[in-house]
């Protein structure tokens, strides 16, 4: 061993060298700030080919809440007036599948509209069509392709169910238009995220529904205008600088007052709708637990940090 350090130190520049090697500290890596963009891929999506990646995040369906909320209106609907189970269970299948192919389809439209505004935005810049990563004409074909699909969906119901279904079309198309010129664009996101219950009622009444279930519609869009309310407080700051209307910004201060009317709206007209169609039953602990639950959620909105 002495010998090895005699001949070490007869080279002092490779000495220099190796207790630099030992002595030097490891690079520290540069913390990144999270990302404000809204598009991650999440859960078992991000493991199917990666040439499917930007139509998944162009239909959001890795996000599963948006379909969620189209597909539960229906859903009220069909538990609650089906003949029996076996016709539930299916009519729930197909609204299952068609919301979530219509989610897919509004997405699209919607980015199409809105792709020259996303760029400006932190949280929408990085979306397919913004990004450029599909272009507009793929996204066409890609939205063919899904009103093919949910047309296909449509044929298995009545006819009547096929022109009530297809009237939701044009405010599908009109929200993102809605948002450049209306101060209440969630009204027409409202309507539309409500569709499934005239859906529903053309499948389960052959003719003109009864009273009730227009209550339960009109509760359903106040209840849409509410939530979408408070989900467009995180847009506030972008949507002044790029023009775009919304509820949040129109209400301003009055926010928790606006989404506490819509709410107190929603939970009214689902009481008296469903009471005029089913009486006093349970049902009535779950209207009165969700409202609790819309109140707890309007009170604890804040728009201070956007404002």
């Amino acid at each position: 061993m002495r010998a090895f350090w005699q001949k070490f130190n007869r080279h002092p520049l490779l000495a220099k060298v190796v207790v630099k090697i030992m002595t030097e500290k490891a690079p520290q890596q540069k913390k990144t700030q999270p990302s404000a963009s809204d598009i991650r891929m999440q859960r078992g999506w991000r493991y199917l080919p990666r040439a499917m990646h930007p139509y998944i995040s162009l239909a959001r369906l890795d996000r599963p809440i948006g379909w969620w909320l189209l597909l539960l209106p229906g859903w009220w609907i069909i538990a609650g007036y089906s003949p029996n189970l076996e016709t539930a269970f299916f009519l729930m299948a197909i609204f299952m599948i068609g919301a979530i192919i219509m989610r897919a389809a509004g997405c699209v439209i919607n980015d199409l509209w809105d792709r020259n505004i996303d760029k400006q935005v932190a949280r929408t810049k990085d979306r397919p069509l913004a990004s450029g990563e599909i272009t507009p004409f793929r996204a066409v074909a890609f939205l063919v392709f899904l009103t093919v699909l949910g047309l296909g969906l449509l044929v298995q119901l009545p006819l009547r169910t096929w022109i009530v279904g297809a009237s939701a079309a044009p405010l599908i198309i009109l929200y993102p238009l809605a948002k450049r010129v209306f101060g209440f664009p969630q009204l027409v996101l409202g309507l539309t995220f409500s569709w499934g219950i005239p859906v529903a009622a053309s499948i389960l009444w052959a003719g003109m529904p009864p009273f009730g279930l227009f209550l339960v519609y009109a509760g359903t869009v106040f209840w849409v205008i509410g939530y979408d309310t408070i989900y467009a407080i995180q847009d506030m700051p972008d949507d002044r600088a790029t023009g775009v209307k919304s509820s949040a910004l129109t209400l301003g201060a009055r926010l928790k007052a606006g989404v506490a009317l819509f709410y107190g709206a929603a939970t009214a007209c689902w009481v008296v709708g469903f009471y005029s169609l089913s009486g006093p039953d349970i049902w009535l602990f779950g209207v009165l637990a969700a409202g609790v639950h819309l109140g707890r959620q309007g009170k604890n909105c804040c728009i201070h940090r956007y404002s």
